[in-house]
């Protein structure tokens, strides 16, 4: 089966720090401003980071399917390659290989040596997880609650907001206690303190640079530890609401993901759970060919963004699924 262009894009943006770009009618792949990874505009041509070196060896090894680049590009690490005289393994090898050339050496080994980003669940798996946590009872109820009382988006600089925020945050479980009357809310005024303090990314959680994830991170790293009296706020509550304030951004997770799946609940565990959920949303996106709203349809959760069908797979599959 001749390899396409869904094929490269699968494979590349499963790689670390990989963002594609369209620039000038050529889809290309990239880490920061390193280009690995470049389609022709007829998509018919694969370039690809080869060494210099060794790129005579490989053209004069399969003429028909290897080629130098133009003379304009003899002096970078480049070789060209037919996108139809391509199996579907030897692109993995070489879209990996040209990857590696570009991130650095502890990135490439902690990910090709086990310590990667967990497999993108695929549509199928997306599908089943979203039909069991939909059949829920009032799955939805309290999420549209929260909406409605702080439409048009949550603004933690308003009170209302606030209580609307923690009254959700306990509904799913998180037990931060209501101050009587006449007592100070130290969640209230911690909100709002930390709201001043950040400007949080909104870009869908596909489309996250690396400096949104830093970010959001570091977000989270100090809304875990707002002080709540004898508490701090903590990992689940932080990770939920910073996903209530961007729902197309964040994807939050419990204590049973986040311990499964990255082994701590620190900035640098979220950090890595963020790149994990761009990864996946990626892959489904290219998977499916649709744009995020008709994706999260498709998949039976209408309405709802993409970060949150994706927390709702891991839900089913690690926290309710795997006992907790």
């Amino acid at each position: 089966m001749v390899v396409t262009v869904e094929d490269v894009r699968r494979l590349a943006l499963a790689l670390p720090r990989t963002e594609e770009h369209l620039i000038r009618d050529r889809v290309k792949f990239r880490i920061g401003r390193i280009v690995y990874l470049a389609l022709s505009r007829d998509e018919s041509e694969l370039g690809f980071a080869f060494p210099k070196e060794e790129r005579a060896a490989l053209v004069a090894s399969e003429p028909a399917k290897f080629s130098l680049p133009g003379a304009g590009d003899l002096r970078y690490n480049w070789v060209h390659a037919r996108m139809s005289a391509l199996g579907h393994a030897e692109l993995a090898e070489l879209v990996t290989d040209a990857w590696r050339m570009c991130v650095p050496a502890k990135v490439a080994r902690a990910h090709l040596e086990g310590g990667g980003l967990p497999p993108a669940p695929g549509l199928a798996g997306l599908g089943e997880a979203a039909a069991v946590f939909g059949a829920f009872p009032g799955v939805d109820r309290s999420w549209l609650a929260l909406v409605a009382d702080t439409a048009p988006g949550l603004d933690l600089s308003r009170a209302a907001h606030r209580a609307a925020l923690h009254r959700w945050l306990n509904a799913w479980g998180c037990r931060i206690r209501y101050p009587r009357d006449g007592e100070p809310d130290p969640l209230g005024a911690g909100l709002a303190d930390w709201w001043g303090r950040h400007t949080l990314p909104g870009a869908p959680l596909a489309a996250l640079a690396d400096r949104d994830v830093a970010r959001l991170a570091a977000a989270y790293g100090e809304l875990a530890a707002l002080p709540l009296g004898r508490r701090t706020l903590g990992p689940t509550a932080a990770a939920k609401a910073l996903f209530a304030l961007r729902p197309r951004t964040v994807m939050p997770w419990d204590a049973a993901i986040a311990t499964r799946l990255h082994g701590a609940r620190d900035a640098a565990a979220f950090d890595r759970h963020l790149r994990t959920g761009r990864t996946w949303a990626r892959a489904a996106l290219a998977e499916s060919g649709l744009d995020e709203e008709e994706l999260t349809a498709r998949l039976g959760r209408p309405g709802l963004p993409l970060a949150k069908v994706l927390d709702e797979y891991l839900y089913v599959t690690l926290s309710h699924g795997g006992g907790g």
